[in-house]
């Protein structure tokens, strides 16, 4: 059995591509939502309840932290969290399988390897960098796959600036749209996990998933309006007095702040390292985009005016 803690947009993925697969897998949440398949058992449970998660995770093979806490929380809810998954992994010998991201390297102005160093400032990268080291401290079989802005129907480019786009409105987008940045398929950060879970050359180490060439703002939301049949885009970029300003009434605005320079400056992922060592490599852009655009939630933003608000959740 395989164990999911986590289900939104990654750990129902994972769990589906597993049930596919003929797994076994159990999904927690604090819901007890995920998707629906005979071998997708779901379970209601609180993944910072440190004696609960060993009692959800007890026989596990595998534990896939795709936990999402609140944007604005993550300095208060990771640590509980995190410690509940990697007590949860030891207790049973498990692999921890992390679902991470680029927040930890900080400010780069060169391309994020796994060996850039993890030199982060900002509470939320230093929450990510704490998280990883007491995984590694723990002694425990375990690996972080991390990826960068997700090519997905949810908390991606494309649900901030789509349903603007088909209303024939202006999306509006809080970074620049002309310089280079990663965008990582959601679907290439659960296959990734589910390769690297078992194999034991993953573990111990990060890894960056399989991503293709950094594009910009402006050439991904094109590539969206032309798969999606919509006339080529009307974008404009929200000046960085007033993504501040909002910041003072809005708790992600507030929260954007720390990591407005990923878009700003050119923010590019090198992935060759697991392409070379597991034969991992990105699904094509277009075929990314595709798979996301009937599910994109048709008012899921505001089309304009503001810095839109977005928290995550499991």
């Amino acid at each position: 059995m395989q164990v999911i803690v986590g289900a939104g947009a990654v750990g129902s993925i994972v769990a589906e591509r597993l049930a596919v697969f003929g797994e076994h897998v159990r999904i927690v949440s604090r819901s007890g939502a995920g998707p629906v398949h005979p071998l997708i058992e779901r379970v209601a449970a609180d993944a910072a309840d440190g004696v609960a998660l060993r009692s959800v995770t007890a026989g596990a093979s595998v534990i896939y932290n795709c936990v999402n806490p609140q944007y604005h929380a993550w300095p208060a809810d990771w640590p509980p969290i995190n410690d509940a998954l990697i007590r949860a992994a030891a207790a049973g010998d498990a692999v921890l399988a992390i679902t991470g991201n680029l927040y930890g390297y900080g400010r780069v102005d060169r391309p994020m390897t796994e060996d850039t160093p993890l030199a982060a400032t900002g509470h939320k990268g230093r929450v990510r960098v704490r998280m990883w080291q007491d995984a590694l401290a723990a002694g425990i079989r375990t690996f972080e796959a991390r990826a960068s802005d997700y090519i997905s129907p949810t908390l991606s480019i494309i649900e901030m600036a789509l349903p603007a786009m088909r209303a024939g409105k202006t999306a509006w987008l809080p970074g620049s749209l002309d310089v280079p940045h990663s965008y990582t398929y959601i679907g290439d950060v659960a296959d990734t996990l589910i390769s690297l879970a078992t194999d034991e050359r993953a573990w111990g180490r990060a890894w960056h998933v399989p991503s293709p060439p950094p594009m910009t703002a402006r050439s991904m939301l094109a590539t969206v309006a032309r798969l999606d049949g919509l006339p080529a885009p009307r974008l404009r970029s929200y000046p960085a007095a007033a993504v501040w300003a909002a910041g003072l009434t809005d708790r992600f605005a507030k929260e954007f702040r720390e990591v407005r320079h990923q878009h700003v400056k050119p923010f590019v992922l090198d992935s060759s390292r697991v392409t070379a060592t597991f034969g991992l490599t990105h699904t094509p852009v277009d075929e990314a985009v595709q798979s996301v655009l009937g599910n994109v939630p048709s008012d899921s933003i505001p089309s304009g005016g503001r810095v839109p608000s977005k928290s995550t959740s499991e």
